[in-house]
Parts: structure tokens; C-alpha cells; sequence
């Protein structure tokens, strides 16, 4: 492949715009379409980010020949069912976060994408931060060796918006969205499995029907812990922080950002990856689509943190389990 990879970017919301951007500083690539509905919401960004065409119909663009690959940054219920439908219409896709919202249906994405042998990957953004490589690479290199990681994700989601505060369609959840990204870390910092992994949750919203507090504990088959606190109740600083606790130092990751436990920065310009980790996961789904590999962060990658994720979701579910 000489042409740039051309990409059909699905979603024009919060992500949807952050992809964008990544994308404008990826040489080899092309965003042709921007597909939402309405029509007038994707209209109005492919304008603001001088893509060609804009859609409202996802199926109409995988019809396309000359659409090369998709990327969904869709609401989480669609995931799944849109990623299925570009594997088998001969297009690689890159999707967002969470990869599906149950095990049935993560099982399959990844089994069709076998099947298919196109590139499927997920948005697993922690893999790419330059914070979270910089503590992988010490690892890899025994430099560190993790004794614990603590996480706190917290937002003010008491009504249903979006990052950009907006009206949201959909519900969002702390344990398929939000947790998944710390159950996957802790799976690629310390290429472990998790071996145990309790949860508990706090009362349920009247209106939203999701658990707005949750707390969860894992450990991995060589013994390293994590404890994760996840709120939409969260009147303060908004975002997840994430404390490595090692035997040899502790760090502090802020997304890109990354300090020792006593609030330091750390130079991460040595670091062999882009300084956004959304630009470091675009330029892996590229790469991996160009040199016929499988990439970072795969549907294969991946799948055995949505085990783990539903076996947290059994846990509250005893009259399934």
C-alpha cells in the first residue's frame, strides 16, 4: 500500500474530534468520512476538521471501495454490533473503548476478526501514553518491579452528559468502560494475568439505572495488587490518576503526564512514542494495518481483560451466576 490508508472516522462526538486531531498528524493517512446521525452533527465536523464528505449511514460507507478502514468512536452499545459489521464488510477497524459490553459479544468481535484476518484493535489509550510506556519500558528492562497499582477514576456524571458536557443518548458505565482501561493496564504493566478480583458498589441511580460508585480489587498470578475507586458522584479534580508502587520508586501517571510519588516531573521526551497517547494509538492501528502485523492493543491483546470484566459483572449479578 504507497496511497494513504483512507479511514472513515465513525462518531462525531467528545473522541470522535480527538481523533481527528490525531489523525492530521499522521502522514500516511486520510480521514474521507465522517459518519453520525444525525447528518448535520457530522457535517458540522468534517467542516471544523476539513474532511471531504460527511454520512449518516455507517452501512452506505462500508459499502465503499475506497474506504481502507473504519475507526468507532461510537456510543458503547454500538460497538460491538459496528465493529462485526466493518470486519465482514473487508474493512480493519480500530474501536474505541470499550471494546463490547459483554463477554458473548467480545468473544465474537475477536473470533470474527480472526476469521477475517483484517486489523482489529481496541482503544486502549493506556498502552500508548508516554506516562504509562515510560513505567512499562522500566519494567521490561527490571528497573521496577510493580508492587501495586492504585487507581481513582472519578467524574460528576449525576445526569446523563458527555465529556463535553452535552445531552448523552446513551448511559455510560464504570465497569465495561472506565474500569476496562485498569484492568487491561495492570494486565500490560505486568504482563500477568489476574487471578482474583472482587467488587462492590454503591446504590444504584434512580433515573440512570447504573451503580454510581465502585470498588474493585485485582491480582495478578504473580502477586502484584490493584485497587481501583471509580465515581460519576465526584464534586472535584475530574479524571483517573494512577500510582505505581514499586520497589525501586513510585510515579504518579496523569494520562500523558507522569511524576514520582513526591510530585516531581518526569522527562518522558525519550520516550519512543507520540506525547498524546490517542496519536500513539492512531499511528499503531496505521502501522499495523501497513506492515500486515498485529498490533498493540488487538481484539486478541485485549479480550482476556473483558474476561475479567465479566466476571466483576457475575459478581453482581448472583441470580446469573
Amino acid at each position: 500500500m504507497t496511497a494513504p490508508l483512507r479511514i472513515a472516522l465513525v462518531g462525531a462526538g467528545a473522541f470522535g474530534a480527538k481523533h481527528l486531531d490525531a489523525l492530521s498528524a499522521i502522514e500516511d493517512a486520510v480521514v474521507d468520512t465522517v459518519v453520525s446521525l444525525p447528518l448535520e452533527q457530522a457535517e458540522k465536523l468534517a467542516d471544523r476538521h476539513g474532511v471531504a464528505h460527511a454520512d449518516s449511514d455507517l452501512h452506505r460507507v462500508l459499502a465503499r471501495d475506497d474506504i481502507d478502514a473504519v475507526i468507532l468512536a461510537t456510543p458503547t452499545p454500538l460497538h460491538a454490533e459496528q465493529a462485526l459489521a466493518a470486519l465482514r464488510a473487508g474493512k480493519h477497524v480500530e474501536v474505541e473503548i470499550p471494546l463490547a459490553d459483554s463477554w458473548a459479544d467480545a468473544e465474537l468481535v475477536a473470533q470474527v476478526a480472526e476469521q477475517t484476518g483484517l486489523v482489529c484493535m481496541a482503544g486502549h489509550t493506556r498502552r500508548f501514553n508516554p506516562s504509562h510506556r515510560w513505567v512499562h519500558d522500566r519494567i521490561r528492562r527490571g528497573e521496577l518491579s510493580l508492587q501495586q497499582l492504585d487507581v481513582q477514576t472519578y467524574f460528576l456524571r449525576r445526569t446523563n452528559i458527555n465529556a463535553l458536557g452535552e445531552p448523552r443518548s446513551w448511559t455510560d458505565h464504570l465497569l465495561w468502560h472506565h474500569a476496562a482501561h485498569t484492568v487491561d493496564l495492570l494486565r500490560y504493566q505486568t504482563g500477568e494475568e489476574v487471578v482474583a478480583a472482587n467488587i462492590l458498589t454503591g446504590p444504584t441511580h434512580p433515573e440512570l439505572g447504573i451503580a454510581m460508585d465502585m470498588s474493585v480489587q485485582l491480582r495478578t498470578s504473580g502477586g502484584t495488587l490493584c485497587t481501583l475507586s471509580l465515581s460519576f458522584n465526584n464534586d472535584g479534580p475530574l479524571g483517573s490518576v494512577f500510582r505505581y508502587i514499586g520497589d525501586t520508586g513510585t510515579y504518579l501517571a496523569r494520562y500523558d503526564d507522569l511524576f514520582t510519588g513526591h510530585e516531581e516531573p518526569v522527562d518522558l521526551s525519550a520516550v519512543p512514542a507520540p506525547q498524546n497517547g490517542i496519536e500513539g494509538q492512531d499511528r499503531e492501528f496505521v502501522a499495523a494495518i501497513r506492515q500486515g502485523r498485529e498490533p498493540e492493543s488487538s481484539v486478541r491483546a485485549v479480550l482476556p481483560s473483558y474476561r475479567v470484566l465479566a466476571d466483576l459483572d457475575a459478581q453482581l449479578r448472583p441470580e446469573t451466576s
